[in-house]
């Protein structure tokens, strides 16, 4: 047990050494890659058709053909819209009274 006191090797000189090195290195090249790709799909989605600048369609260019289909949570508002409006106009409109 006394050698063991005066041993310059213990349990808290222990190095990552080249393998931890190298694990590090492959994780950051990966998250690189991995950034570099992400940010390509970005750019192939494009802005928002409401963030797009006036005046950049071609002239005689249908606003239709240039919008995106609407997808998720724009969807699923607009056809809330859509059925809050037709609930509106059914409670407008007289109701028909036949046999009178």
């Amino acid at each position: 047990m006394f050698l063991a006191a005066n041993s310059t090797s213990t349990l808290n000189d222990v190095e990552p050494g080249l393998l931890g090195f190298l694990v590090v290195a492959v994780i950051g090249v990966a998250l690189v890659l991995l950034l570099r790709s992400m940010n390509k799909q970005f750019r192939k989605i494009g802005p928002r058709p409401e963030d797009d600048p006036a005046g950049t369609e071609a002239p005689g260019a249908s606003a239709a053909a240039s919008q995106r289909p609407l997808r998720g949570l724009a969807a699923h508002r607009a056809a809330m819209a859509a059925a809050a409006e037709a609930d509106a106009k059914a409670a407008t409109k007289p109701a028909d009274t036949k046999g009178e």
